[in-house]
């Protein structure tokens, strides 16, 4: 018995007080997703200023921005988004309905954790940092029917996209291939679960971007890294070319497993 008193004692101090809904947390991609307990549709775009973090009071309530937002691949503004995320603003357990056009848009360096969208209708998530030297994280979520692109990286620096679940896709990343200002891009993808779609990630050569992929599973995607020459006149990029490589597109076939 006191054994025992001396262990809960122990872990007390070091973890703090059990909460009795206190539940363990995955930490590997998964196509188990929360279910949401209520839904609000906004007027508007929610701005989560710089340095703050969004968490609803009740966890994975769904947002959106009512029936009929979504105007299929109509290309849209900060205005269209359900959020917008300032300089190192986080996003936390929400769920993003069908009803909506653009997502959420990170207007400087952000972190999305346990954001799940349930139907993307043109893009999931912009990125628009522009400094080389910003990384904006996501981590622990997922998205469906993105008829396009889930991560859209408009801005410069570095996405980092951890344990994350996709079905139903045409790319899970894309480095703009036509942007009226192009930077060099990176991306780093670790514990992908894809499932049904066309392309992990689509880089510009021309414009130096890396795409490192690590511990993914895919299942019916056509190709893990496609090459384009990029431009900034608005113009369709060019393809070409797909698979690993040393420079641009690195990852071995031991980091991707075929289900």
């Amino acid at each position: 018995m006191f054994a025992h008193l001396y262990i809960f004692a122990l872990l007390t101090t070091v973890y703090g007080n059990p909460a009795p809904n206190r539940t363990m947390e995955r930490r590997t991609a998964t196509n188990v997703w929360p279910t949401a307990p209520t839904t609000s549709s906004l007027s508007k775009a929610m701005t989560i200023a710089s340095g703050a973090t969004f968490t609803p009071p009740v966890a994975y309530t769904r947002f959106d921005r009512g029936s009929g937002a979504c105007k299929g691949q109509t290309e849209g503004g900060d205005s269209d988004a359900v959020f917008l995320l300032q300089e190192g603003a986080t996003l936390s357990r929400v769920i993003i309905g069908a009803n909506q056009a653009e997502g959420v848009h990170c207007l400087g360096s952000c972190t999305l954790d346990h954001v799940y969208f349930e139907d993307v209708c043109e893009d999931a998530i912009t990125i628009k940092q522009t400094s080389s030297s910003a990384v904006s994280r996501i981590n622990f979520g997922g998205a469906k029917n993105a008829d396009d692109k889930i991560v859209q990286h408009n801005g410069a620096g570095t996405v980092i996209i951890n344990s994350f679940y996709a079905e139903n896709f045409g790319k899970v990343y894309r480095s703009c291939g036509n942007c009226g200002t192009q930077f060099t891009r990176h991306v780093q993808i670790n514990d992908l679960w894809a499932v049904n779609g066309d392309v992990v990630a689509g880089i510009n050569t021309n414009f130096g971007d890396t795409a490192t992929i690590r511990t993914t599973q895919v299942d019916d995607v056509d190709d893990i890294c496609v090459k384009y020459t990029g431009n900034d006149n608005g113009d369709e990029p060019v393809e070409t070319g797909s698979g690993s490589d040393s420079k641009f597109c690195l990852y071995t076939s031991s980091d991707i497993k075929q289900l």
